[in-house]
């Protein structure tokens, strides 16, 4: 009973300082039903900001994303600023089009210019690389997005950059959420209604002419092309793009074109989950472009899809990350190419044929981007970095204008992307990828997973024998020590697996790659086979050592 008299006390101390109506309405409910269950699971802890920053469900309470949090969280992030030499400098903030994305800007800004920190906010909702530009642009000293990027409409998230252009890293989060645990209440958190900068659109048309430096002067632009922003945010920057750069102009997928929160056409607003992309193929059926091209909800990922003989097909990012790394060799690109550790090694055989730097990075682009040297960066998760001296992040609109110069090329010669993934296949070896992902709503089941390949490593995968089993929390001496599991299998297929929690989702994501010789073309086929017989025998045994 006392257990209870103190959540319900909590949740009024909450409710009291509680700014949005919304949700003080919500919370208010709760604690006049008694709903302890409810209240206990909102009031467990409280939402923890680390190198992704902040992502969860929008509702009232800590344990969910609301202007509360944020407020705190904008606090804490002023007061590391301050703690480092920052006092005055200007944070640039960017939104995309969720629900309460607005409020978040707006609340961040003011708690920076609160703080004696300047604060400069994008006019609308805009794709998070305009906001990773903006911050190199105006010299800021760090960068808010309010986006919680693919994940389902009930979430939010706060993505926090440094004045490097790059997202945070360790010991930065560790040092912000220690200043975030230090706001008692959100009275003592000033907050005007003014004084921040309300930017235009000269930041926006800074970046658009940026996207021309990804391509050379008087390549090809002929591809017919089938857009789909999956109802975020990067329509009108992507035509833009696209039409400054003298490409026809793609067909939208109408139902999906506009911004919109609820996201009704799809279940997640991801390309990479099932039947996001059906309406996007559906209209490419109708009017039978070159090619498919998608953003998520805040564009910065890119998904390209491409015909075959039983209709169309997405392709896998490390299949787009080879295309780009191959384009880019053949536009003479110079410099070091880097990716996460659970992306394919067919770009390590690519730079090594060209001569170019070559580097793994821990998952995630907060660790890409800040590879010295770095000209070219993807991770297997549809993220590209094709211009980092623009944008230090993924940016799935110079991606997207990249694809679209390689498959104009191509289409100029007589072939397609297929042909030129053939290509590649032949020259290095077959690199078939594939990935086990289970969705969970518990998260001791990932956990729990986790701890059973700890205590019990498989000894073989496949019929192949475990060669070596790393547990990456230990680090390496090439990486520093992450939440994962990395098995290399015996024989000629270069078998390898990853296993890690996501880091943004409540999901198990296990990383699958083989590695097939291709002696002919008319290989190609039979290698694609038993490349996939060989991945989903793996997925069938990992599953089994894992108890999923």
């Amino acid at each position: 009973m006392q257990e209870q008299d103190d959540l319900i006390t909590r949740a009024r101390t909450w409710l009291a300082e509680d700014p949005d109506p919304q949700t003080a309405a919500e919370l208010a409910a709760l604690v006049e039903a008694g709903d302890v269950t409810e209240l206990a699971d909102r009031f467990s802890g409280t939402l923890q900001f680390g190198t992704a920053g902040l992502r969860g469900e929008i509702g009232a309470g800590p344990m969910r994303m609301n202007r509360s949090v944020v407020i705190r969280a904008a606090a804490g992030l002023a007061a590391y600023l301050k703690a480092q030499g920052h006092a005055g400098g200007l944070v640039v903030v960017g939104y995309d089009a969720r629900y309460k994305s607005a409020d978040f800007a707006r609340d961040t800004a003011a708690v920076m210019t609160g703080a004696g920190l300047r604060a400069a906010v994008l006019p609308r909702p805009l794709p998070t690389p305009v906001l990773a530009y903006a911050i190199r642009h105006l010299g800021a000293v760090a960068g808010v997005e309010v986006t919680a990027s693919h994940n389902p409409p009930r979430d939010n998230g706060y993505k926090v950059y440094l004045g490097d252009g790059s997202q945070i890293v360790s010991p930065a989060d560790v040092e912000i959420a220690a200043e975030i645990a230090r706001v008692e209440t959100l009275a003592s958190v000033p907050r005007p209604e003014s004084g921040w900068e309300e930017l235009g659109d000269e930041v926006l048309e800074a970046y658009l002419a940026r996207t021309d430096a990804v391509l050379t002067p008087g390549s090809p632009r002929g591809v017919r092309t089938v857009y789909t922003a999956m109802h975020g945010v990067g329509k009108d920057v992507l035509l833009a793009a696209f039409a400054r750069a003298g490409f026809p102009e793609p067909v939208l997928v109408a139902e999906q074109a506009e911004p919109d929160p609820a996201f009704p056409t799809v279940a997640f607003p991801n390309p990479e989950e099932p039947g996001a992309m059906d309406l996007a193929f559906a209209k490419a059926a109708e009017v039978q472009p070159d090619i498919v091209i998608a953003n998520d909800p805040d564009a910065d990922r890119c998904a390209v899809a491409v015909p075959t003989a039983d209709g169309w097909r997405m392709l896998r990012g490390d299949e787009v990350g080879a295309l780009l790394a191959a384009h880019l060799v053949h536009k003479g690109a110079t410099g070091v190419f880097a990716e996460s550790i659970v992306s394919s090694s067919l770009l390590g055989r690519i730079a090594e044929a060209a001569g170019v730097g070559y580097e793994e990075t821990l998952t995630g682009f907060k660790w890409i981007a800040r590879v010295e040297g770095l000209r070219y960066g993807y991770e297997e998760a549809l993220g590209y970095c094709v211009d980092p001296e623009g944008v230090r992040d993924k940016d799935g609109i110079t991606a997207a204008l990249l694809v679209a110069e390689l498959a104009s090329k191509l289409k100029e010669q007589g072939r397609t992307l297929t042909d030129l993934l053939d290509d590649l296949a032949m020259e290095h070896g077959l690199h078939h990828t594939d990935q086990l992902s289970v969705r969970v709503e518990d998260l001791s089941v990932i956990a729990d997973a986790m701890a059973a390949l700890r205590a019990q490593p498989p000894v073989a995968l496949a019929g192949l024998r475990v060669a070596s089993a790393e547990d990456l929390t230990r680090g390496t001496e090439a990486l520093p020590p992450t939440d994962g599991l990395r098995y290399y299998l015996e024989g000629d297929y270069k078998a390898r697996v990853i296993v890690r929690p996501s880091g943004t989702e409540p999901k198990l994501k296990c990383y699958l790659e083989v590695v097939v010789p291709v002696a002919e073309a008319s290989d190609l086929t039979a290698a694609r086979v038993r490349g996939q017989e060989i991945l989903d025998a793996i997925k069938k045994d990992l599953s089994a050592a894992a108890g999923i």
